[in-house]
């Protein structure tokens, strides 16, 4: 019986201990929301304060304009009429449109990699890596890069390619690139 009687006396203990433990919070947390008057002076302290003042906005400067026709400028917004030929065309060379792009003329010059050459004298090939690491052989008037760039030279080190580029006016100048072999 002393088994029996054990074990019923148990489940009472914890219920006297549960009920304790709620009793016991439920006066904490009623205990904690009565000392909100200390706060609230300090909350109407703060508002009383005076905020700081806020300063004034910049003030905008005004600049000078120029008529540029009227003082003997030239508009530098519009193309000057020495670097246009008498019948309106621009001078200078002319990227070809008409012949089919080559694959190194998809990626930019600084984004492809000379990896080295093969052949002697005027056979010589140069290989260049894109930058999928594909090797392509490249040889002398071959075009690669954005900006229809032309294999002018190869060396043993280098290779020397001439881009065209816009010159701001509609026309086109031509540009010296190289491309040096990499270190491994």
């Amino acid at each position: 019986m002393n088994k029996l009687t054990a074990t019923k006396s148990m489940p009472r203990s914890n219920t006297y201990v549960a009920r304790a433990c709620l009793v016991l919070s439920a006066a904490l947390i009623l205990g904690g929301c009565s000392g909100q008057a200390d706060l609230r002076d300090w909350v109407a302290q703060e508002k009383a304060k005076k905020g700081v003042p806020i300063q004034p906005l910049p003030v905008i400067k005004t600049f000078e304009t120029f008529q540029y026709n009227d003082q003997g400028r030239r508009d530098p917004f519009s193309p000057s009429t020495t670097e246009l030929q008498p019948n309106g065309s621009n001078a200078g060379p002319r990227p070809d449109e008409n012949r089919a792009k080559q694959p190194l003329e998809m990626f930019a010059l600084d984004s492809l990699k000379m990896v080295g050459t093969v052949g002697v004298g005027a056979s010589t090939e140069v290989l260049i890596k894109d930058p999928g690491g594909v090797i392509h052989r490249v040889h002398r008037n071959e075009f690669m890069g954005q900006n229809y760039g032309r294999v002018t030279a190869i060396g043993d080190d280098h290779i020397d390619v001439a881009e065209l580029v816009s010159n701001g006016n509609g026309g086109w100048m031509e540009r010296s690139a190289s491309i040096a072999l990499g270190e491994k």
